[in-house]
């Protein structure tokens, strides 16, 4: 599995307009994830250590309380058990990388058709 084409996964439905393709190693979640233009991901946290990295589009992200619009080549980093949530001021393409891996998201790929 050293070679991923993200084009040919089936996407996943991860909220309300937010969907993926994502990849599993032993030791982390990788996902090619796509934001409706105006939808809010609700506050949430996990114990998984994130990295959110804007490749399209333009993204509000609070982690901790802290606020940043973030924008192509930007990225923010979220640690274990910190409150997070944002939204796409725009229609986004984002990198999310999760560590370790998330459990939850292969549940949801298991149920996706």
């Amino acid at each position: 599995m050293s070679y991923i084409d993200f084009k040919s996964k089936k996407k996943v439905k991860i909220f309300e307009g937010i969907n993926g393709s994502l990849s599993h190693s032993d030791n982390i979640t990788f996902g090619h994830i796509t934001l409706e233009k105006g939808v809010n991901l609700p506050e949430h946290k996990h114990v998984h250590e994130q990295w959110t990295h804007v490749i399209e589009g333009k993204l509000l992200f609070i982690v901790g309380g802290e606020e940043k619009i973030l924008t192509p080549g930007m990225a923010a980093y979220i640690p274990s058990n910190v409150p997070h949530s944002g939204k796409a001021i725009t229609g986004c393409k984002v990198i999310d990388c999760f560590t370790p891996v998330r459990d939850d998201f292969i549940e949801l790929e298991k149920k996706t058709k």
